[in-house]
């Protein structure tokens, strides 16, 4: 067997190469799915690549997958004995009732394995992903005439909760000071955490900080670099969905907190593989941080804040919440905060808004049915 060649990059954009590599990684995934699904289907394999981003491409084209698997193994639609191997004849058998079984199907299902039996279960969020990828599917057959009918017209609605029935979890201001007291003192950490802490509670303090001031996706701070950052401009470039470039500017404290991890922490670059030498944040292997691992250390660091278990710790889109809410508690405009955050639409902006810290406790705080709590 051939041994996999090195991937690398001809880079001629303003794009550093981790974005690109970045990019190349969600394509080549893209490529080794389409390969394994049915040659008809080609067509609409461009029709994702040109109208949808690449990580939405992907998960359809999982979905899309999934759902070849389950008419191999859980129906008696077709004779095909693998994904690649299924007709366009037996795509025009399905009906929508067919689609509807299985999203049904797709609510609680196992899995069995040589030393275990695994069970899965979807939210309606994740069924109506799934949803949407079979009747994207099904549509774009219809259109180029592949089949006969829409069929995605009898697909059953599913419904979703309003986005103001949402709870929104964040931490509250005491939180977030506890929280940045146990990154600084290396308080509440277990006696093996703080020996890590020891070696990284710059880079893990400017990490919060980073997260807690611009709300930035965990995407966005997985792939800063030094170059990012223009310290004499006081400023650093993130890179959003949809391949849009953002400038942010830098406050005293995100400033202070990425120079002291740069300057007094971060290994020198003539210790680095090339291919890391311009990331910003490493691991204690002096490679760039996955967004596993810093994941992990904001679950850590948010248990404390939280005063809870390290498994009941917040993920890193909470610490966007939190930067959200707090901004617009302090009365900043929603349109300022949407533009922070780069929310696409408004109303996503508005649902923060409207989530008003400590509502309920502020609500049955002096509604007490004992007496001795009256007072």
């Amino acid at each position: 067997m051939a041994a996999k060649k090195e991937i690398r990059i001809h880079n001629k954009s303003d794009k550093p190469d981790n974005i690109i590599l970045k990019e190349n990684e969600i394509i080549e995934k893209c490529l080794e799915i389409q390969d394994e699904l049915p040659r008809f289907l080609n067509g609409f394999f461009v029709f994702l690549k040109g109208n949808i981003l690449p990580m939405t491409r992907l998960a359809y084209l999982q979905d899309i997958r999934f759902f070849c698997n389950y008419l191999i193994h859980e129906t008696d639609m077709t004779e095909a004995e693998n994904t690649r191997d299924i007709k366009l004849d037996d795509f025009k058998k399905i009906k929508a009732v067919d689609v509807n079984i299985f999203i049904d199907y797709c609510r609680r299902y196992k899995v069995e394995k040589e030393k275990a039996v695994y069970i899965y279960e979807n939210d309606k969020k994740s069924l109506s992903r799934k949803k949407s990828s079979i009747s994207s599917l099904f549509k774009y057959l219809y259109r180029d005439e592949m089949i006969s009918n829409n069929i995605t017209d009898g697909f059953d609605p599913i419904k979703l909760p309003k986005p103001g029935e949402r709870e929104i979890k964040a931490l509250q201001d005491d939180e977030v000071m506890r929280m940045l007291d146990a990154v600084s003192t290396g308080t509440n950490l277990t006696k093996k955490e703080r020996e890590f802490w020891e070696k990284t509670k710059k880079r893990d303090k400017a990490i919060l900080i980073l997260f807690l001031t611009y709300g930035l996706r965990l995407s966005e701070l997985q792939q800063l670099n030094i170059s990012s950052f223009n310290f004499g401009r006081g400023e650093f470039k993130i890179y959003r969905k949809r391949g849009k470039e953002s400038l942010m500017p830098l406050n005293k404290s995100a400033e202070k907190c990425v120079s002291d991890y740069i300057n007094e922490e971060r290994t020198s670059d003539e210790n680095l593989l090339p291919e890391h030498k311009d990331a910003l944040f490493l691991s204690l292997q002096d490679k760039r941080m996955t967004e596993r691992q810093i994941r992990e250390l904001v679950k850590k660091y948010t248990s404390i804040g939280l005063a809870t278990s390290r498994d009941e710790g917040y993920s890193p889109h909470k610490l966007r919440a939190t930067a959200a809410t707090s901004l617009i508690g302090r009365g900043n405009s929603i349109f300022d905060v949407q533009a922070l955050l780069d929310h696409e639409n408004i109303t996503t902006t508005q649902l923060y808004a409207a989530h008003k810290k400590n509502v309920k406790k502020d609500l049955i705080k002096n509604f007490e049915w004992e007496d001795e709590f009256d007072k």
